[in-house]
């Protein structure tokens, strides 16, 4: 599959009526495999980081949605559809499966700002853990290298990618002269629409590979070890950077 032009998969949700229409067209959607691949950019993400922008990939539609969480605040999660469903509830559903990558910043975050409890997660990063061979389990991996890894980029896509990432690494990275202030820019620059769209295109991909080479055993595994870290996000003393995040489930290691 060919990377598909910003102009298809870009789809910019900045008031209460696009949000209803939204909610709408994922009424009925297939959970299996799942149709929702979420994402969440902004300064430091985390318990006092502040959410700008969620990304949301419908994989039935292979639409991404950014959604304006900065403008819309906490009218992003309580508006509803005609059908009554607000986002709170979809991302609050035991019943709707969602995937992201590492879900605990993006889930404290949630949490602590707008009072949304995460359910239903998939999370690539324990996916693909549980996937390695015996005794390989001790570290995670990021986002970038399994998609450069495990995606199955074309060449083309592999370029572009790259290229979008660190135009948009170059715009916020305060080590390279950027700040995180143009996530909080309006209208969104198009290098950040790119550089928002780019991993969630690719999350699909990651869950079919991982969860193809997942045992049922290690699968029960991977959502249980997903439900303790939506707990541990949610606590007060959760610290959402440091050395022993590139940890694995301590029981894991050697399994």
């Amino acid at each position: 599959m060919s990377m598909v032009s910003h102009a298809e998969t870009n789809r910019l949700i900045d008031t209460p009526a696009t949000i209803s229409k939204l909610l709408d067209s994922l009424e009925g959607l297939p959970t299996t495999p799942p149709s929702l691949y979420i994402d969440l950019e902004g300064e430091n993400i985390s318990i006092h980081g502040p959410i700008s922008i969620l990304q949301l990939h419908v994989l039935p539609s292979n639409q991404t949605y950014l959604l304006d969480v900065k403008l819309l605040g906490h009218d992003a999660f309580t508006t509803p559809g005609t059908g009554g469903r607000t986002l709170r509830q979809l991302l609050e559903s035991e019943h709707i499966p969602k995937v992201i990558f590492d879900v605990r910043n993006d889930s404290a975050a949630l949490y602590k700002q707008y009072q949304v409890s995460l359910a239903g997660m998939h999370d690539l990063q324990l996916m693909e853990l549980g996937k390695r061979n015996l005794g390989g389990k001790r570290f995670v991996n990021g986002l970038g290298k399994c998609i450069e890894y495990d995606a199955g980029l074309t060449l083309f896509e592999k370029a572009a990618w790259k290229s979008s990432k660190e135009i948009g690494f170059n715009l916020f990275a305060p080590e390279r002269g950027g700040s995180y202030a143009v996530f909080n820019e309006r209208p969104l620059r198009k290098e950040v629409e790119e550089y928002c769209i780019q991993d969630a295109v690719y999350l699909p991909r990651l869950w079919s590979k991982y969860n193809e080479m997942l045992t049922p055993a290690w699968k029960d595994r991977v959502l249980e070890a997903t439900k303790a870290r939506l707990v541990m996000s949610q606590d007060m003393t959760y610290v959402g950077n440091g050395p022993n995040r590139a940890n694995g489930p301590d029981d894991w290691r050697w399994l």
